[in-house]
């Protein structure tokens, strides 16, 4: 479910059963591990084969795009269209559910691209395997961190993908969040530090109560949208303090 839902990996020929979020929540970390595992891998043989470490980053971010259907860059983009385009709450629903992307959406998306493919380049010509796991560790923490919003705010929109998996509880959150911290800690602390890890974890949980804090001033509520931007925003900030101690 959790990678049907995430996910544009083959999962079977067996009819989908309805997404439900309190049960994805729990097995997320560790589908994040399986979405995230062949974009990683490739930036790691693309290095060791002697490619250059920033082109080989491109390739691992380019394989994650397939992997996930975009689904995070897609998010970015029209969450920032929407919050900083619009002056109402409506207005902003509406441009977040326009599949078009404005100047805002633009600058967010190639923002996010590049922030990845830089510091999996600068970490893969240190050391390929460190760039993979801690992309890898990024990943899981985001996917997982970004459900935080459905646990903080009600869903702004009856219709949509977000409302449409039902409320998450503090008890299915907080069990998922417990795997992905253990996940993160077993592949990127041996790249960094433990203290680098609890800093990066520290920073993925203000990252998401100071996004909480905007979505609920400027929708009153959560999207499928906002949730994706989050994991975006999360990664790129566990990436950022993993970059310091690696």
């Amino acid at each position: 479910m959790a990678l049907r839902f995430f996910s544009r990996l083959p999962t079977g020929d067996r009819d989908h059963e309805a997404p439900e979020l309190n049960r994805i929540a729990l097995a997320l970390p560790f589908a994040s591990v399986v979405i995230g595992f062949l974009p990683a891998l490739l930036v790691m043989a693309a290095s060791w084969l002697g490619i250059p470490s920033y082109f080989a980053a491109a390739l691992g971010v380019a394989a994650m795009l397939v992997a996930t259907g975009a689904m995070a860059d897609d998010a970015i983009a029209d969450a920032a269209d929407g919050l900083f385009g619009g002056t109402t709450v409506e207005r902003r629903l509406e441009i977040m559910k326009d599949s078009r992307h404005g100047t805002y959406g633009v600058a967010a998306l190639t923002l996010y691209i590049i922030l990845r493919v830089t510091a999996l380049g600068a970490l893969a010509a240190i050391n390929p395997l460190a760039a993979g796991g801690v992309w890898l560790a990024a990943t899981v923490v985001a996917r997982s961190g970004s459900l935080w919003l459905t646990l903080e705010l009600p869903a702004a929109r009856t219709g949509g993908a977000s409302a449409s998996v039902g409320r998450l509880t503090r008890r299915s959150f907080g069990i998922g969040a417990v795997f992905a911290a253990l996940i993160t800690f077993v592949l990127a602390a041996p790249f960094t530090s433990i203290f680098g890890v609890v800093l990066a974890l520290a920073a993925s949980a203000g990252v998401a109560l100071g996004w909480s804090i905007v979505c609920r001033k400027l929708i009153g509520g959560q999207t499928g949208d906002l949730i994706g931007a989050l994991h975006a925003l999360i990664e790129i900030a566990v990436l950022t303090i993993l970059l310091i101690f690696a």
